[in-house]
């Protein structure tokens, strides 16, 4: 266990956690030779070696480690003060802003649960996720984009008995009841000689957080994850982006996605620094990334499209961006060469339920593999493809549905073991729901959503190689392809194109440049044309939603 700087004891509390989370069989964690960490104690580290080196940065504001760890410390106390355990559950519902920050490692200071919740929730989903993780205290913001969270909050209250606490990020001097208590005023306290935050444990089985699956399939599901699993993934990143404590890091990906998560903890391991973005914004990204001189960029592939396509990019390059990581959703072979000319980014690939990261490109990998797969597995974790049909676990150079093994893999679909259960092999391997190829050499190439095959008379057809080739048009700013219920073929292909910026092109012509590229069972039935796709809150295309409206928009018109 690593020693803390300043007043701080380490005062150790050892529980058992198997009572909180549905477990997954230990064989998907148990893989020898796999360090893994404990978040506070790799924070404190870094705090005792650089206390004065910049970790936060956002607008004004600059927190040096030294800062962030007697912030973190003393909340971590005062959680303790409200009455929080080790095992309860703390929600944060707050942008990207430092005090977000603050709290993950106060709670993996305390060995409490962290579930970190999208702002921009509606009452009743915020209500279930957090009635559904029983949540005892929530960090969350005065106000935010027009929204009192106070008011939010105590029409919530009554039917929420386990939420005993709100802790409020805000300046005004309004009157507050008994359960709510000011950040600024528990942070404010110096830590009590003797006393301590740290819980010890086995980081592989402590659970550092509960995140809520976007819900694009159906209701959202709290992913358990522990320490063990988020530092893992954390350190292969770190290794992949040749991430060093001189890093500035920019932080705009939503902090409450397991991305968002991924990206703290990258930069924690790395001891580097790490530049706020409240929300992501193009033009303001650019200008934060040439005045604050960053050097890693980590993002989904539309925040790089939207960057790429700002009239600021062309005036302003960001000659400082030497890497980061691409992931999400995804990313073509084009979209990866038009990165790379300014920011040599990295290809990842994961799921909230691998903590998150299962593959990632390296710059040793020869170019085509760089552009046209996911790369390999990290270290200490094993990848495989399972046959659709008969559920067997097939070799390399095989299409299946890809399935993972290793010290990533979360601990469990929090108070669902069904679902959990449904979700592992026989032989301890996570159904990841994404079809994918494995070549001889361990590469991955992601060929779609199991859920998203379209089948059109009797063809199976993968939404994802339609996509990357329409995104090749000129024309064509973003594409998705999904199937619309058809009586007589099944499904028919749709695919939902965003043009860009000043374009004309119609829909035959899509359908002409497929039809050169694709057997003539791939080319689209459909091209219906928008100003821009919806995306949940963690920037997925919410394909139900397109496939609906198409479908409505079919239907009335027969």
């Amino acid at each position: 266990m690593v020693g803390v700087q300043g007043d701080l004891r380490l005062s150790i509390y050892l529980f058992d956690a198997s009572c909180l989370f549905s477990k997954v069989p230990n064989a998907v964690r148990d893989v020898a030779d796999v360090v893994t960490g404990h978040l506070a104690a790799l924070f404190a580290r870094a705090a005792r070696e650089h206390p004065d080196r910049e970790f936060l940065v956002f607008e004004s504001r600059r927190m040096t480690y030294g800062q962030v760890e007697r912030e973190a410390v003393a909340l971590a106390e005062a959680l303790a003060r409200l009455g929080l355990r080790a095992g309860d559950r703390l929600a944060v519902d707050l942008p990207n802003w430092p005090e977000w920050v603050v709290t993950l490692l106060a709670a993996a200071y305390r060995g409490v649960v962290l579930v970190p919740l999208d702002p921009s929730l509606t009452i009743h989903e915020l209500k279930y996720q957090l009635r559904h993780a029983e949540v005892r205290a929530a960090v969350v913001p005065e106000s935010y984009e027009g929204t009192d969270f106070l008011e939010l909050y105590d029409e919530l209250l009554p039917d929420l008995p386990e939420l005993r606490a709100l802790i409020l990020v805000g300046t005004s001097d309004r009157w507050l009841d008994d359960r709510v208590y000011r950040y600024a005023d528990l942070i404010s306290k110096r830590a009590a000689p003797g006393g301590g935050a740290i819980v010890s444990g086995d980081p592989a089985n402590l659970p550092l957080a509960i995140l809520y699956t976007s819900g694009t399939m159906g209701k959202p599901k709290g992913v358990t994850l522990s320490h063990g699993s988020i530092t893992m993934t954390a350190r292969a990143s770190c290794d992949a982006v040749g991430h060093t404590g001189e890093d500035r890091v920019l932080g705009a990906v939503p902090a409450f996605t397991i991305f968002g998560v991924h990206v703290v903890a990258v930069t924690i391991t790395a001891g580097a620094t790490l530049v706020l973005q409240e929300r992501f914004d193009a033009g303001a990204a650019l200008e934060l990334i040439q005045r604050e001189r960053v050097t890693v960029v980590h993002g989904v592939p539309t925040m790089f499209e939207l960057l790429m396509r700002h009239p600021l990019f062309e005036e302003q390059k960001p000659v400082t961006c030497r890497s980061g990581l691409v992931a999400g959703s995804p990313v073509s072979p084009d979209l990866a060469s038009r990165i790379r000319q300014w920011c040599d980014v990295q290809i990842a690939y994961g799921l909230t339920e691998t903590g998150p990261t299962v593959t990632v490109t390296r710059f040793e990998d020869d170019a085509e593999r760089r552009a046209q797969t996911v790369g390999r597995a990290i270290t200490g974790v094993t990848v495989k493809v399972v046959d659709l049909k008969s559920g067997s676990l097939h070799g390399p150079e095989a299409v299946g549905e890809l399935a993972v093994r290793g010290p990533n893999v979360m601990l469990g679909y929090d108070r669902m073991p069904g679902e959990t259960s449904r979700s592992v092999t026989a032989e301890g391997f996570f159904l990841t729901g994404d079809v994918a190829l494995v070549d001889e050499d361990g590469y991955v190439k992601i060929l779609g959503r199991r859920a998203e095959v379209i089948i059109r008379g009797g063809y199976k057809i993968y939404p994802r190689e339609l996509e990357d080739l329409l995104r090749t048009h000129p024309a064509v700013g973003d594409a998705t392809v999904v199937g619309i219920p058809n009586e007589t073929l099944g499904e028919l292909i749709c695919a939902c194109v965003v043009p860009t910026e000043g374009s004309i092109v119609t829909g035959d012509e899509l359908k002409d440049f497929c039809r050169e590229a694709v057997a003539d069972y791939k080319v689209p039935d459909l091209v219906r044309f928008f100003d821009t796709l919806p995306l949940t809150g963690s920037g997925k295309v919410k394909r139900r939603e397109l496939a609906q409206v198409v479908g409505l928009e079919l239907s009335t018109t027969t």
